[in-house]
């Protein structure tokens, strides 16, 4: 197992680093998936099922670890109904619907940027 020096310069910057709001907040939302995932949450409550048809590249793997570290950080809510087969919901949390104001003004943004580049 990997222990890290906490004397090392690089794991000071990442602590220093981890202090500016901007980055904690991608670090939460960041990366190729869960700007996908809450976007797609954002319009209301999804299946798993719908939520991999909504996002077709992703592999299942992906998605269901990029819905545990969403659920785990707050953001998501899973709900899984006793039945056979699994029946399970996603939705947003009270905080993952927080950010729906902020998707909306990255999209706003990216469609702008988007249009003067063609």
């Amino acid at each position: 197992m990997n222990t890290r020096k906490t004397t090392s310069s690089n794991y000071e910057n990442e602590l220093e680093i981890n202090k500016c709001p901007v980055t904690f907040t991608l670090k939460l939302i960041g990366g190729r998936w869960k700007p996908l995932i809450l976007w797609q949450l954002s319009t209301g409550t999804k299946r798993y099922n719908e939520l991999k048809k909504a996002l077709p590249k992703i592999s299942e793997k992906m998605l269901i670890e990029k819905l545990k570290e969403l659920e785990s950080d707050n953001l998501v809510i899973r709900k899984a109904k006793p039945v056979v087969p699994p029946y399970v919901d996603y939705q947003l949390s009270e905080l993952g619907n927080s950010l729906t104001p902020i998707l909306k003004s990255m999209a706003k943004w990216g469609l702008n940027e988007m249009d003067k580049e063609n």
